[in-house]
């Protein structure tokens, strides 16, 4: 699977009433440990299509960065059924991000 390109226009449908997990990666172009996380994120969403991989660029959509009360970026996400289960902020190593998932 691709990543999704998460607006507040299709949050709702893409991550709030997703059948799968999601794993909602809030970045930023300028900031260096989003560029570190980000292939990471990317290899996630290659490897595990029964996880569904969004990013959100918090420069693009401010709304939902505040949504979330997202202060540091990365901040990584992971939504189940709706609702918020996990949530780390800075760069982690894959194996982190993915334990994120199974464990929420």
């Amino acid at each position: 699977m691709s990543v999704l390109h998460i607006t507040k226009e299709n949050f709702v449908n893409e991550v709030v009433n997703s059948d799968r997990p999601v794993l909602v990666d809030f970045w930023a172009s300028w900031c260096g440990p989003c560029r570190m996380v980000s292939p990471l994120v990317d290899e996630i969403a290659a490897e595990h299509p029964e996880i569904k991989v969004c990013k959100v660029n918090v420069d693009e959509q401010p709304e939902l960065a505040g949504q979330f009360q997202v202060m540091s970026i990365p901040t990584l996400m992971v939504v189940k059924n709706g609702q918020v289960t996990q949530r780390t902020v800075g760069a982690r190593p894959k194996n982190q991000i993915l334990a994120l998932v199974q464990e929420g």
